[in-house]
């Protein structure tokens, strides 16, 4: 039972490939069940506080599960009971309900327990629960002290993030052999709960191409011959509205960036270490700068336009967010994607249809979309933020602090993914590492901060989460 921080996301579909892998090399479906189940069993020992347990079992495979981590509780000694939506459908659960020689309560009307194990329905779920089903698992969760889903909570989807109807509301959710999207993806992933991750045989290399996010490996402390430049230096143009501006230049400067160059007509406030100048096209062609901010209030008329088409013509690492964003014609679009240097596009859901259009599509499906499309790194910012790159790969955040929604938090995410694509002491890790590493940084300050915080506090904690990595 380990955090998922870093591991591979995979699909239901990628998910039935990986098991079919383990199968060519000797596994059977049965061998899989059982190490589940135990893993599941184990895992429930250890939260369960020998208390009385209840596994809820549905007709398919996860159900299996459920029947085998309810005999390995009962052999470990713990108090356990099963009940049954109906009888297993599939061999190897039918096989896993042979071996629990005890009795079998109907889920409908079964009595509840202090700790729940939803092992009703896991992957590939894509229809909302029958009510008398829902009903019953509310009442049955709602009178456990915990509830631990195995897998996924009923009643979520697996892919998606989508919730079709009422689903189970989980305290720990038991991820079998990899995490899925929907453990991250709201609002499914507000059912989850703590969410750990089973071993269950699958190898250690399932080759997914999307991960969970993780805390940084970046060193504590810069080097004993870093200066100001080899940290960083990074160029905010600001624009019509220049407090965002200078949001997104105290971010980088508390993410760790050396040196903050803030272009524009801007006004006095602290930090002085800011650096102010006017802005000039020239200004953006020093080759010190490692990464250039724009639209954070940049505007949108003929003024902004000039100015982002200076940036997009600059040599650095460009990051594009906020009303440049709006301004990304398709014009634009071609010039940014034939520029040497990265870019990096931090729309949240509104400029992200303003950009690509509306659309059905997964989230995570319509960000890797984007970034092939364009050849940008894609940070499609929300509750759970996705950062998507042209090569296919993508990095995915839990679900963040939702006092994060409030005017200018996205402005400092900028400045703080400015500051690590500018640090030249970090230029080995890739460069979707770096910016995941940004979103962490933002999000990690946002958790030190009390609610209802503004988005000025938010750039002041950057540098203490800067500090303690």
């Amino acid at each position: 039972m380990t955090p998922i921080d870093g591991t591979p996301i995979l699909s239901a579909a990628q998910m039935r490939g990986a098991e079919e892998a383990a199968m060519a090399a000797g596994a059977t479906v049965d061998s899989l069940m059982l190490t589940a189940g135990r893993a599941v069993a184990e895992a429930v020992r250890r939260l369960a506080a020998h208390a009385e347990i209840l596994v809820a079992c549905g007709t398919g495979n996860n159900g299996g599960d459920g029947y085998v981590a309810a005999l390995a509780l009962r052999e470990m000694g713990l108090d356990v009971r099963v009940a049954a939506l109906g009888e297993p459908r599939s061999e190897a659960a039918t096989a896993a309900r042979s071996r629990w020689m005890g009795p079998v309560e109907p889920l409908l009307t079964a009595d509840p327990a202090a700790i729940l194990v939803d092992a009703v329905f896991g992957t590939g779920l894509t229809r909302a629960l029958e009510p008398e089903l829902a009903a019953a698992l509310e009442r049955l969760s709602s009178a456990a002290r915990l509830t631990i889903a195995v897998d996924l909570p009923s009643g979520v989807t697996t892919d998606t993030g989508a919730v079709p109807g009422d689903a189970v509301l989980g305290d720990v959710t038991l991820a079998l052999g990899a995490v899925k999207p929907s453990h991250l993806l709201v609002p499914a992933a507000s059912h989850c709960g703590t969410i750990r991750l089973l071993d269950i045989g699958l190898g250690p290399d399932i080759g997914a191409a999307l991960r969970v996010a993780r805390r940084p490996d970046f060193p504590k402390t810069p080097g004993p011959s870093a200066h100001k430049y080899t940290r960083g230096m990074v160029a905010v143009v600001a624009g019509a509205m220049p407090g965002a501006a200078e949001l997104s230049a105290e971010a980088a400067l508390r993410a760790g960036a050396g040196y903050v160059l803030l272009l524009g007509n801007t006004g006095t406030t602290v930090p002085h270490a800011i650096v102010r100048r006017q802005y000039s096209a020239d200004a953006l062609g020093d080759t010190r700068i490692g990464a250039v901010v724009i639209g954070p209030g940049l505007g949108r008329d003929a003024v902004a336009a000039s100015l982002l088409d200076d940036a997009v013509l600059a040599d650095a690492s460009l990051i594009i967010d906020g009303d440049a964003l709006q301004l990304l014609d398709a014009g634009r679009l071609a010039t940014a994607r034939a520029r040497k240097a990265p870019t990096i596009l931090t729309p949240h859901e509104g400029e992200f249809d303003a950009v690509f259009g509306k659309s059905d599509a997964p989230r995570i499906e319509r960000a890797l979309t984007a970034a092939r499309d364009t050849g940008a790194i894609v940070v499609l910012k929300g509750a759970s933020t996705i950062i998507a790159s042209p090569d296919g790969t993508a990095i995915v955040t839990p679900p963040a602090d939702p006092w994060l929604s409030t005017a200018g938090t996205g402005d400092v995410l900028t400045g703080a993914i400015a500051a690590v694509i500018a640090a030249q002491d970090i230029r080995h890790i890739s460069l979707i590492d770096r910016v995941a590493a940004g979103v962490w940084l933002h999000s990690q300050a946002a958790r030190r901060l009390p609610g209802a915080f503004l988005a000025d506090d938010l750039a002041h904690a950057l540098s203490a989460v800067r500090a303690a990595l």
